[in-house]
């Protein structure tokens, strides 16, 4: 079956963009690669021209999704999968190619109603990226720019919905009072997981960035607790993938979970596992302190 092969971008809609500039180069790690007409925001961490194009939305909330394909005929052959099966599909516009920076891109809408883009040739600045964070470096290029969680109404038809029209492959599932599923289309453990929460409000649940090295989520981790960004789950390592991650806050109130170490799947050998409880040690949501009552 034509795959899908990475998560390739995402559009996020956001009150705040200067907040959001901030935060990516300064917290993050992720460089500035140029800001459109209409102030939107475009972020980079490899030899992608960008990674995610940080749009002004009073939502606050995950915009669009792109995956890549390794060509027009894969691209292709994908649309024609979704068509079949009822799902319409559009294709880009000229300025919406130009925007992506990519020579090709269809578009649809899933299940949930997320809106959702399969590309072809990205373009490529190879050699250019620098983090302005000294010592940052993400794990990316063919394994995409990290992974999504997204919250959903009904599991079982968004893990049916993306294994049978994207090619996505089950890794596994989590029950530890939520019901999460996880799925891959390169080594990396998961480029997308879905958490069944009926009606969510925030409809992302966060995205990840895995680094090269624990030293840089160490440090990242000491400035959350030194109040840089809000804490929302300690360090800890995950009983799936085995990264050791922490959770922060973004300036549109979702998550980024900030990790390394993440093991990887070989779909020679894979057997898909089903677990109690997402974390190995630690992971402890944060509880807030409720303010002294004065008298």
């Amino acid at each position: 079956m034509t795959t899908v092969t990475q998560l390739g971008y995402l559009g996020i809609g956001v009150k705040d963009i200067g907040a959001w500039e901030n935060y990516a180069e300064g917290l993050l790690g992720l460089g500035v690669r140029g800001h459109e007409s209409d102030g939107s925001l475009l972020l980079a961490l490899d030899d992608h021209h960008h990674r995610f194009e940080i749009r002004p939305d009073e939502r606050d909330d995950i915009a669009y999704i792109g995956w890549q394909t390794d060509s027009a005929a894969d691209m292709d052959a994908i649309a024609a999968r979704l068509e079949a099966a009822g799902t319409r599909v559009a294709p880009a516009t000229r300025e919406e190619l130009d925007r992506r920076h990519v020579a090709g891109l269809i578009r649809f809408t899933d299940p949930d109603g997320y809106d959702v883009e399969v590309f072809h040739s990205p373009e490529m600045t190879v050699g250019d990226f620098r983090s302005p964070k000294s010592g940052t470096s993400f794990v990316a290029g063919d394994q995409g720019l990290g992974h999504l969680v997204l919250t959903v109404d009904k599991l079982d038809r968004a893990m049916d919905f993306y294994t049978s029209m994207l090619g996505f492959k089950v890794t596994d599932y989590v029950n530890g009072g939520l019901k999460l599923g996880f799925l891959h289309c390169n080594p990396r453990h998961h480029s997308i997981a879905f958490a069944e929460v009926p009606k969510a409000k925030k409809r992302i649940n966060h995205f990840m960035l895995q680094l090269d090295s624990i030293d840089p989520v160490g440090r990242t981790y000491d400035a959350v607790q030194d109040g840089s960004a809000p804490l929302l789950v300690s360090m800890g390592r995950h009983s799936n993938d085995e990264m050791v991650s922490f959770y922060m806050a973004n300036p549109s109130a979702f998550g980024v979970e900030y990790g390394w170490g993440a093991r990887e799947v070989d779909d020679c050998t894979w057997e898909v596992q089903h677990y109690d409880s997402g974390t190995l040690w630690g992971h402890k949501p944060v509880r807030r302190q409720q303010p002294v009552p004065q008298t």
